[in-house]
C-alpha cells in the first residue's frame, strides 16, 4: 500500500502521539509498504523508508510576541492571524490549522503521488473534511475523547476564569463531527472504544481496537542493584488525569519512608504539584529528573523497585507497559485501559481503585515487604508485554484496517 499518515505533532519527545507516529510508521515501511507521513513541529526522527512532508507552525498558544523577528509579516497570513487571535481568547488552534494545512499540502502532493490510504493521528480537525473529497478513504486514530481530560480539570479547585479557559481549550464540538466522518476509527483499548461511543457518539461497531505495541529491544530489563524503598512515576505532573495528587498523599500514609523519582519531561509550567508537595512535606522525598535519554529511563527502571501508574484514566498507559517490560512490578489505579495493559491483579501487576491514596499506600508497602513478590510480578509483566504488546502485531493489525476501509470504499 502506499500509506500517508497525519500527526500534527511528530516528535517523540512530544508525548504519546510522537511515540505512535515514530513506530507505526516505522512497522508500515518494515512490513514493505510506501509510507509517507505529513507532520507538525516538534519534527520527527528519520526513519529509514519514511518520506517526511513537514508543515510549519508558529505556536502562537506558547509564545506573547506578535510577530517572529525573522517572519515579520508571517503573522498577518490569515491562518496565522486566526491562530493568533484564537490563541489569545484560550482556544487551542493548533489540531484545527494542522488539519487546515495538511489539506494544502495533500493536496500539493496528489499532483505526483497517489495514496491508498489516509491515516489521521488523533487530529480530527475541520480540514479532513476537504480531505474527505479527495475519495480517498480516511480513518483516525483516537487515543481517548478530550472530554476526560477536560472532566479531570474540574475536580480540583480553580477560579471561574481557568475553569472557562479550560472549556474553551478543546476542541470538542470539531473533533466530535469531524470523527463521526472519518471511514472507520482506530482506537488502542477497548476502554478507550467505550469512552468515544460516550462522548462522540461513534458506534462501536465502526471502530476497530489496536493496542499500541512496546519496544522491547529499548526497554528491557538490566541487572543492577535496586534503590531500597524506591518508586518511579513518569508522565506529565500538571496533567490532571495522572492522579499525581492521590500519589503525593499516598507517600505520607506509608509505613517505609520511601522516595518516588519523577520523570515528567521538564515541564515548563510546573507550578500545580510543587504546591502540594510542599503541602505534604515531601520536599526531601522526591527527585525530579526533567527530560531525560530513553536509556537513562531504562537504568531509573533496572535501579528502582515499583513503578507507579496512579492515572484516573489512560486511553492505553505507555509509562505502565515501559516499566512491565523492565521487569518492574507496576501498582496501576483502574483507570481506564490501564488494567487492559497491566493485566490480571497480583500475577501480572498489582491493581487499585483510583483516587484512594490509601489503597495505593497499602499496595506499595505490600511490595516493599515482599521481594520475592516483586520480582514475580515483574517477570510476569515483561512476559506479558512481549506476548501482547507488540508493534509489527499492530501494524499488522492496522493494514487489516485500511483494507476494509479501501474494501468498503470501491
Amino acid at each position: 500500500m502506499k500509506i500517508c499518515l497525519l500527526s500534527y505533532r511528530g516528535n517523540p519527545y512530544c508525548g504519546g502521539q510522537g511515540i505512535y507516529l515514530m513506530y507505526v510508521a516505522r512497522e508500515l515501511a518494515k512490513l514493505g509498504h510506501e509510507v509517507h507521513a505529513i507532520v507538525g513541529p516538534p519534527y520527527p526522527f528519520p526513519i529509514e523508508g519514511v518520506t517526511y512532508h513537514y508543515i510549519d507552525n508558529h505556536n502562537y498558544f506558547n509564545v506573547k510576541d506578535f510577530v517572529k523577528p525573522d517572519k515579520p509579516f508571517a503573522t498577518l497570513e490569515p491562518l496565522n492571524f486566526y491562530e493568533f487571535m484564537a490563541s489569545k481568547f484560550g482556544i487551542f488552534p493548533e489540531i484545527e490549522s494542522f488539519s487546515i494545512r495538511a489539506y494544502c499540502k495533500l493536496r500539493e502532493l496528489l499532483k505526483t503521488h497517489s495514496f491508498d490510504i489516509i491515516h489521521d493521528n488523533q487530529c480530527l480537525g475541520y480540514g479532513f473534511l476537504l480531505i474527505k473529497q479527495f475519495g480517498i478513504p480516511l480513518v483516525s486514530t483516537i487515543h481517548h475523547p478530550l472530554t476526560i481530560d477536560r472532566s479531570t480539570w474540574f475536580e480540583y479547585p480553580s477560579s471561574f476564569f481557568l475553569k472557562t479557559k479550560r472549556i474553551l481549550y478543546y476542541p470538542l464540538v470539531m473533533q466530535k463531527y469531524v470523527a463521526n466522518k472519518m471511514d472507520l476509527i482506530i482506537t488502542v483499548s477497548h476502554d478507550s472504544a467505550k469512552e468515544i461511543y460516550n462522548a462522540f457518539g461513534v458506534p462501536v461497531e465502526k471502530q476497530r481496537v489496536v493496542y499500541n505495541g512496546m519496544d522491547s529491544s529499548i526497554f528491557y530489563p538490566i541487572k543492577t542493584r535496586k534503590r531500597p524503598n524506591s518508586l518511579i512515576f513518569v508522565g506529565n505532573v500538571e496533567d490532571r488525569k495522572k492522579g499525581v495528587i492521590y500519589m503525593l498523599k499516598a507517600l505520607t500514609l506509608t509505613k517505609h519512608k520511601v522516595h518516588l523519582t519523577i520523570v515528567d519531561g521538564g515541564a515548563p509550567n510546573r507550578n500545580y504539584v510543587p504546591k502540594w508537595i510542599d503541602k505534604f512535606n515531601l520536599n526531601d522525598r522526591i527527585t525530579f529528573t526533567g527530560k531525560i535519554p530513553l536509556d537513562k529511563l531504562v537504568q531509573l527502571y533496572a535501579q528502582t523497585q515499583i513503578a507507579l501508574c496512579p492515572s484516573l484514566y489512560e486511553g492505553f498507559g505507555f509509562p505502565a507497559a515501559e516499566a512491565m517490560a523492565c521487569e518492574l512490578p507496576v501498582i496501576a489505579a483502574t483507570g481506564g485501559a490501564l488494567p487492559e495493559v497491566v493485566g490480571e491483579h497480583m500475577k501480572t501487576g498489582i491493581l487499585v481503585p483510583p483516587r484512594d491514596p490509601y489503597a495505593l499506600a497499602e499496595a506499595i508497602d505490600y511490595l516493599i515487604e515482599n521481594p520475592s513478590v516483586r520480582e514475580r510480578i515483574g517477570k510476569a509483566a515483561r512476559e506479558r508485554v512481549l506476548k501482547t504488546f507488540t508493534w509489527e502485531n499492530a501494524a499488522k493489525q492496522m493494514v487489516t484496517v485500511y483494507q476494509e476501509a479501501i474494501d468498503a470504499h470501491r
